[in-house]
């Protein structure tokens, strides 16, 4: 049985993926800081629909001194998957710190363990916020990416560069996945999706940024688990030659290579807010309001790597993950829909 370490295991896209290793026979080693950022009880209960002969959870954060060195020393994971972060664009711009050592200090603390152990594969999570100020769409992993917006992503554009450096110097085969605007059940609180229902079910006005007029690649999140579970036996390989085929993001120096995940697809906020209103039945209020500090008017995967790699794309259409993160909304949280939640 291969052990597959996932960092972030009770996050939302982390307790995803966990379900899918698991129902394949992995065994997994779950690690999770279970911070406050929000909503600890919804963490708590990702982590407890994992409860499996074969997952192993460990309360921990990836920053701290050592800790991921005895892991890998303990159980020598046959491949890591690294979701814990600190994330959002917005908070990024309060509390700076907090991106600084989750993201690059705890990603150096991951390689340097992978350094001492090393796995059979690396894959680490990005954003495609790493795209920054780029404008021509879709977006191609071959782009330069040299103006983030964001302090985070800023953050995981470091990580990226600290990977290939850990890839070229002790050949360790790494994945970078830049995510597009992940959405589905279970979902953090912070995000849109979950912000927008919990406001129209509750009679509330929605906030809705660049008064509308923004467009983001929506990506059901069983479908980016899906591609990161492909992409784990996908591994990339030095170039003996240094020559990378065309339209391949692989490193001419290292087994490093940068994949979008994205549903290939730049829908409108508003057609996704009307995607919102059908399945919860319920006219939204909209304030409108200036773009925010930080933020893009656009994202948009050219997913064509990650099919050529894997044979995979994602596909499920907005509406209908919408519809399904609505109904798991309605079931875990039940809203009195006249006004408060109960």
């Amino acid at each position: 049985m291969q052990t597959v370490l996932v960092t972030g295991s009770a996050g939302f896209i982390g307790h995803h993926l966990c379900q899918l290793l698991l129902g394949q026979g992995f065994c997994v080693i779950g690690l999770d800081a279970m911070t406050d950022y929000y909503d600890v009880a919804l963490k708590e209960a990702r982590h407890s629909r994992l409860a499996h002969a074969n997952f192993l959870p460990i309360m921990g954060k990836v920053e701290e001194p050592g800790l991921m060195m005895k892991l890998f020393e303990a159980h020598k994971p046959d491949y890591v998957v690294h979701l814990a972060a600190q994330a959002g664009v917005r908070y990024s711009i309060e509390n700076p710190r907090s991106y600084l050592e989750s993201n690059i200090v705890g990603t150096f603390e991951i390689l340097e363990a992978a350094r001492a152990y090393p796995p059979k594969h690396m894959l680490l999570a990005s954003t495609s916020s790493a795209f920054g100020a780029n404008t021509e769409m879709p977006y191609q992993e071959t782009q330069r990416a040299d103006h983030q917006m964001s302090f985070y992503a800023a953050t995981k554009k470091s990580t990226e560069n600290m990977a290939h450096s850990y890839a070229h110097l002790f050949d360790l085969p790494v994945t970078m996945f830049r995510f597009f605007t992940v959405y589905g059940p279970w979902g953090r609180p912070d995000m849109a999706l979950f912000k927008f229902t919990k406001a129209i079910l509750e009679g509330n006005p929605i906030d809705v940024y660049n008064h509308g007029d923004m467009k983001r690649d929506f990506t059901y999140v069983e479908d980016l688990v899906e591609g990161i579970r492909l992409l784990m036996d996908a591994i990339p390989e030095r170039p003996a030659d240094g020559v990378v085929p065309e339209g391949d993001s692989l490193s001419p120096v290292a087994p490093h290579r940068v994949v979008n995940i994205g549903n290939s697809d730049a829908v409108k906020l508003t057609d996704f807010i009307e995607a919102i209103e059908a399945a919860t039945g319920v006219q939204a209020e909209r304030n409108l309001l200036p773009m925010q500090p930080g933020d893009v008017p656009a994202t948009w995967a050219d997913a064509e790597l990650l099919k050529s790699l894997t044979g995979y794309q994602p596909k499920t259409d907005v509406r209908e993950g919408v519809a399904r993160f609505v109904e798991w909304y309605r079931e875990f949280y039940r809203p009195n829909e006249a006004g408060t939640a109960q």
